[in-house]
């Protein structure tokens, strides 16, 4: 309820409290704790979290940790989202431009920062530049997929002298700590791999047979699923992932995806609690409750399966230099697939006028210059959009 500034701040919220405070595990399993969520798909923060409860208390443990993180901001967009109807008004308008210059200004300084921590060098620089251009070119629905796959080839062949290599550690405390054998980790990884290409071969079968109800529940968790499977780099990588869903796209309007994007920036908690505005928002069944629900958990679940299916094998994983060039490809291929979301849709969804362009960059230089709280950015932007609608 309290964990507000994004993932940097969770995991420093996460080290004081676990660590400092209550001693329950030390500075060496932490940070190798860390390292391995962020070396894998998915939100680092969530990951850790869920990481820590189940050192700690075991499989229930995990969920209670993943529940405690989550519900908080889960439920305050839930309630944006139940309100959102209610903003038809002069001053609702503007605060919902205000929500998506609030985007343009988040997505704007997390390309700058994504930037220059994953593309450090000429290399990795001209890999995120191609995939931009790629996908500026590329009108297929598996353009991010390809962009994606071609980073993590090009990354294996080319960024192998570019990458340093951390030295193992002569035992691994997560491995000793964390109540993961080896056949649960290798049945997370066959879960994992099922629902991520099964799922969409069961949502073509329903389809056929006219159990639509079924199909659209199915074509959700897909949609979901596959955004939270193929996070790289940054929770902000989910925007343009979830952008080009289509089953995500039919139902939800452009202005309510980019306000309930700008809404997320301001609650505590993780970034992909988006998803639960979204599911809540769609106009195609289930909506509501039920899929505020099922969105929350489709995006969340990959990420999760992820960290059990690792655990086991972080120590050997992290080893090989073949492994951190591949994800070296993959992170610079991420950011040329947020850089195109930034163009659009988000800018071209929210500038329309110099003031719009002149609310984006204070917001931006606030926070890339003066290390404002995005909390304090959303404030201004959202009161600045409601001032120019009511000014006209």
């Amino acid at each position: 309820m309290t964990s507000f500034g994004g993932p940097v701040a969770h995991l420093g919220y996460f080290r004081r409290e676990f660590v400092d405070r209550r001693r329950w595990l030390d500075d060496v399993a932490y940070t190798d704790l860390l390292a391995l969520c962020q070396f894998l798909p998915g939100p680092a923060s969530s990951q850790v979290g869920f990481s820590i409860g189940l050192m700690r208390a075991g499989w229930l443990g995990g969920l209670a940790a993943w529940c405690g993180f989550t519900l908080p901001s889960v439920l305050l967009m839930v309630a944006f989202a139940t309100a959102a109807h209610s903003l038809g008004s002069r001053m609702g308008v503007g605060l919902v431009h205000g929500l998506k210059l609030t985007a343009v200004a988040i997505v704007a300084q997390a390309v700058w920062e994504m930037g220059r921590r994953l593309c450090p060098d000429r290399t990795r620089a001209a890999i995120a530049l191609g995939a931009v251009a790629l996908l500026s070119l590329l009108a297929t629905v598996y353009a991010q997929l390809i962009v994606i796959a071609l980073g993590a080839v090009i990354g294996i062949s080319v960024c192998r002298g570019d990458v340093s290599q951390r030295r193992p550690a002569p035992f691994d405390p997560i491995v000793a700590a964390a109540p993961v054998s080896r056949s649960a980790s290798i049945a997370a990884l066959v879960l994992f791999c099922l629902l991520l290409f099964g799922v969409p071969v069961a949502a073509g079968l329903t389809h056929a047979s006219h159990f639509h109800g079924l199909d659209e529940s199915l074509q959700l968790f897909d949609a979901f699923y596959r955004s939270g499977a193929l996070v790289f780099g940054g929770g902000h990588v989910v925007l343009p992932l979830l952008q080009h869903q289509s089953a995500i796209v039919d139902a939800v309007s452009p202005n309510a995806f980019l306000s309930g994007y700008g809404a997320a920036q301001a609650v505590p908690g993780p970034l992909f609690s988006f998803a639960a505005f979204l599911g809540w928002t769609m106009t195609a069944a289930p909506y509501g409750l039920a899929g505020a629900a099922l969105a929350t958990a489709a995006i969340f679940l990959p990420g999760l399966l992820l960290v059990v299916a690792a655990l086991p094998h972080w120590q050997s994983l992290r080893a090989r230099p073949s492994t951190a060039a591949l994800f070296a490809g993959v992170n610079a291929a991420v950011v040329g697939l947020l850089a195109t979301a930034l163009y659009s849709p988000v800018w071209t969804s929210a500038v329309h006028a110099p003031i719009d362009f002149a609310i984006a960059a204070i917001g931006f230089g606030m926070l890339v210059r003066w290390n404002t709280p995005p909390l304090a950015v959303v404030a201004f932007c959202a009161m600045a959009g409601v001032a120019q609608f009511a000014l006209r």
